[in-house]
């Protein structure tokens, strides 16, 4: 059975928490382009939170949704243990590349990350648009940009990058966490709010009355990332995202997690993005 299926298997008999070294086999223990890896033990897994792709449950403390999902299958497949480096937000795991702080993560691809670390090729597609509080005269991107609105992003989230170079007009208001974001649209302090389709249709639920646009001001891709010089553990990386798209294991995590407006990246005839 391929590598990959065993992981399919063993994730969704435990529910998607599976461990790392129950379903790994010899072989693959011994590919010396994550030999730094099996020696260590241990997948260190950058996680940024606040988002359905990773959450953390306030009482207990437990971590789940896609993103730790695609860490465990990852680390199962090489046979080692997760190890979860916490991030208060997305933005903020791309900090830890330069320091060898975690050895993968899982962000949307943008061309400023990419200067700090290197992508695999991506894993799920969907776009980025604005939420708006009931009553808002904004109905489509083009009406967000223009004098006098404010936008809400999270400080160096994928939102944040695109709508820095993008926006002509409206003003973009950058806050330290995702929760104050809302917030401000919320207390009307802002117009609307940027971010990943997926993530606004959660946080609608909790601002009644709002809407997401059915356009979008980008088309982005979630792919895993490796610190800068890990060429070796980017090539293995790619493998394990093909094979987890075309074992089905990708569609089966984002049914899992309840994600709306999302889809598998679709691969194209050269096998990148």
């Amino acid at each position: 059975m391929n590598p990959l299926a065993l992981v399919v298997v063993g994730i969704l008999a435990l529910g998607i928490g599976i461990g790392g070294k129950q379903i790994a086999c010899a072989q693959q223990a011994q590919d010396p382009r994550v030999a730094d890896l099996i020696q260590s033990g241990k997948l260190r897994v950058g996680v940024g939170l606040g988002t359905p792709l990773a959450v953390k449950n306030p009482t207990t403390g437990e971590l789940c949704g896609p993103t730790l999902d695609l860490g465990r299958a990852l680390a199962a497949r090489i046979g080692i243990d997760v190890v979860v480096i916490e991030y208060p937000r997305p933005g903020a795991v791309i900090e830890g590349a330069g320091s060898n702080a975690w050895d993968v993560a899982f962000l949307v691809i943008d061309a400023n990350r990419a200067k700090q670390a290197d992508f695999s090729r991506p894993y799920l597609q969907t776009d980025s648009t604005y939420l708006v509080p009931a009553g808002s005269s904004i109905q489509n991107v083009a009406d967000a940009d223009q004098p006098g609105i404010r936008i809400a992003v999270p400080r160096g989230d994928g939102s944040d990058l695109e709508l820095t170079r993008v926006l002509k007009r409206a003003e973009l208001v950058r806050t330290d966490t995702i929760a104050a974001a809302l917030e401000l649209v919320r207390v009307g302090s802002a117009h609307a709010r940027g971010g990943p389709r997926p993530v606004l249709l959660a946080e609608s639920i909790n601002l009644p009355g709002s809407r997401v646009l059915d356009d979008g001001f980008a088309v982005i891709f979630y792919a895993a990332l490796v610190p800068k010089g890990a060429a070796g553990r980017l090539a293995y990386i790619n493998e394990f995202i093909d094979e987890a798209k075309a074992t089905g294991l990708v569609k089966r995590i984002i049914e899992s997690a309840g994600l709306r407006g999302v889809q598998v990246a679709p691969v194209s005839k050269s096998g990148t993005q």
